[in-house]
């Protein structure tokens, strides 16, 4: 997700005082599992690999971020630009690609999707997104390929024959409006990649969600998918100037969503208030027939509050159960986390 590296800080901040008030045996509800960029904590984020690895912990969906290449294939990276998660910077014959671009309001240097043809782009290698808290991922850096979300279904259809169990797509469109103003409609690409691969429909396993209004707006007009809403504790859609995130939550903006929307995806800290309490959210999303989803809850201490985090580094793995039980009391349906091998358990446990 565009924000998703804020920590949720505010949310987890007091996350242990609550907890404590949440019985070990609450009767909770089973949250769906969203492997967010496949089981990113484990290996380099939107790879193969770490798709089939959280399909593998039990993950009930996997969830791709799309961009597009210059010759307009759909591909999973978390932003248009690479160096983050790819070995770019490093490779010389694409020096010359670098490119600063104004992105939703923000100056970002790099080398951009968009830029590359995807035979290009398939020449670079994948990396770990946080060598320091995730060491041990660095080990993949070099094996995997940039994915096309059509190898992405491809993995997810041969991956749920393999195991017998439904297993679904949870797509976000990166930076739709940006991409459109540059010529490139992902949306359009979008639906006709559904319709191609045979997704277009609301039974089937699928979500496509975005930080944007009016990509969902016209997915709606197009497809029978359902559209999730994404939103943060601060700022407002890219394509919507005035109108900000926290308008869309209140009480008179959630029927708005429901016009177009099947569901909300946010942040955290939105579920549970700085106070430790649960906001309220939750409750009017669904009396305004929203279900909520949540992001994003990692393992990690750099990602946890004092009081959750266990040993002595940043990279140490902290109370990553609290967290997801705080979620879960909450009533959110479903949880973003790059550790579905640690959710995946802890959902099933909460099964009365």
């Amino acid at each position: 997700m565009t924000r998703a590296h804020r920590a949720p800080m505010r949310f987890l901040y007091l996350l242990a005082v609550l907890a404590a008030a949440v019985p070990a045996s609450s009767p909770l509800s089973a949250q769906l599992v969203i492997a967010h960029r496949g089981a990113s904590g484990e290996r380099p984020e939107h790879t193969l690999a770490a798709y089939e690895r959280a399909i593998d912990a039990g993950a009930d969906f996997i969830e791709p971020d799309l961009v597009v290449t210059k010759d307009l294939v759909l591909v999973a990276r978390h932003e248009n630009e690479l160096s983050d998660t790819t070995d770019v910077a490093s490779r010389e014959e694409f020096e010359d690609r670098r490119r600063s671009k104004e992105i939703d309001g923000q100056l970002v240097a790099g080398w951009f999707a968009e830029d590359f043809t995807l035979a290009e782009l398939r020449t670079l290698r994948a990396k770990e997104r946080l060598p320091a808290l995730r060491p041990a991922n660095v080990r993949y850096d070099g094996l995997y390929q940039v994915p096309t979300f059509a190898e992405i279904v491809a993995l997810v259809r041969a991956k749920s024959a393999e195991t017998g169990r439904t297993v679904g797509l949870y797509p976000e469109l990166k930076h739709p409006t940006f991409l459109l103003q540059q010529g490139i409609d992902s949306v359009d690409l979008l639906v006709a990649a559904l319709r191609k691969e045979g997704l277009d429909g609301k039974q089937i396993p699928l979500f496509v969600q975005s930080f944007e209004v009016a990509p969902l707006e016209r997915l709606d007009r197009l497809t029978d998918v359902r559209l999730v809403q994404l939103v943060a504790a601060d700022g407002g859609p890219a394509d919507e100037a005035g109108m900000t995130y926290a308008e869309m939550v209140s009480e008179s903006g959630l029927p708005r969503i429901a016009a177009y929307a099947d569901a909300i995806g946010v942040e955290a800290s939105l579920v549970v208030g700085a106070d430790g309490r649960t906001t309220g959210l939750v409750a009017a999303a669904k009396a305004a027939g929203l279900p909520v989803h949540a992001w994003t809850l990692r393992k990690e201490n750099a990602f946890l509050p004092p009081t959750l985090r266990k040993g002595a580094t940043e990279a140490a793995t902290g109370d990553f159960a609290a967290a997801w039980t705080l979620l879960a009391a909450a009533g959110v349906e479903g949880v973003f986390t790059d550790d579905p091998a640690l959710a995946v358990p802890l959902r099933r446990s909460a099964l009365p």
